[in-house]
């Protein structure tokens, strides 16, 4: 928290937009949270069915809840696998989103991500194949390597735990600090353009606008990250020609529609589209000490030796 209060202080020290440039705008301010029973694609069943009734999506409550539920003993045994996460660190989320979308993809009409690129296809077939022959840590995929999680975008999409948000809103600035990595991104609102091309990062250059009851954030400068967060988080290939345009809109006093338009030519056949709502809390954003706490990546490289070793031994 230190460290959001120190970001929050510098923003306090940008020049303010002239006086009745903006009029007063709605309050975004707040801790948020994003997980949802919504899957990021529609499943195939729905194809054609971009909406739920309430009662179908009360079913589909159930039907998560199920499916996500702790395993027996019995169950993990005759798995022959040691698991992950048990359900105590976990947060699946237990309703759909409050638009009863069946996905968060919106457009296109599937619901499905596009196709990607023969290039980018074929960047991402080498990305894993280089995670199941990891030699070195820059093998392995973003979040394994605690550098990004999905959660902070853009876009932000939801995760199996941590989706959770501070937004601190200021007239010339809006800080979003994700809890998953800390990650924290200012969007600036004084009207400056984007930085140039040589200046790029992981969540690349923010600027947004106010559009009435909407606040409209169009990010660009993405670095080379790829968007290869790993198999837990997805491999989605996008690469730093992604622009990102997001809407963030206040339905209620405790629910935030986001919206979000991917444009990415080298990385999809497609633009993309989607959108999810965002439930206000009033629980605390705790530090996610991942780097701190990533014994697991020096037990990986480990094992992986260890695989090698016993591969080497074995053709001998």
């Amino acid at each position: 928290m230190a460290f959001v209060t120190r970001i929050i202080a510098s923003i306090a020290t940008l020049p303010l937009v002239l006086a009745g440039q903006t009029p007063a705008q709605p309050n975004l301010e707040g801790i948020w949270n994003s997980a949802t029973v919504t899957p990021l694609e529609r499943p195939t069943q729905l194809k054609n069915k971009p909406f739920f009734t309430p009662n179908e999506a009360a079913a589909a409550e159930r039907e998560y809840a199920k499916r996500t539920a702790e395993p027996t003993r019995e169950q993990v045994a005759r798995s022959k696998g040691t698991g992950t996460y048990n359900s105590f660190y976990r947060e699946w989320g237990t309703r759909t989103v409050k638009t009863l979308r069946t996905s968060i993809i919106t457009d296109p009409p599937d619901g499905r991500i596009p196709p990607l690129t023969p290039a980018a296809e074929a960047n991402k077939q080498r990305r894993l194949e280089r995670m199941k022959r990891v030699e070195n840590p820059e093998d392995l995929g973003l979040q394994d390597r605690c550098l990004a999680f999905l959660t902070a975008g853009p876009p932000m999409l939801p995760y199996s735990y941590n989706s959770n948000y501070q937004i601190v809103q200021t007239p010339n600035a809006i800080l979003v600090h994700a809890e998953m990595i800390h990650d924290t991104r200012i969007i600036y609102l004084d009207g400056r353009p984007h930085a140039p091309a040589s200046v790029r990062s992981p969540l690349g250059d923010s600027i947004g606008r106010w559009e009435g009851d909407t606040l409209i954030v169009d990010t660009t400068n993405f670095d080379d990250g790829d968007g290869f967060y790993g198999d837990a988080g997805g491999n989605f290939g996008w690469d730093r020609n992604r622009h990102v345009i997001e809407r963030f809109r206040l339905l209620d006093a405790a629910t935030l529609l986001y919206q979000f338009e991917i444009d990415n030519p080298t990385a999809f056949t497609r633009p993309w589209k989607g959108e999810l709502t965002m439930t206000r809390s009033n629980e605390r954003i705790f530090e996610f000490a991942c780097h701190e706490g990533n014994y697991s990546l020096t037990n990986m490289m480990r094992g992986y030796r260890a695989s090698e070793g016993k591969s080497v031994g074995a053709r001998r």
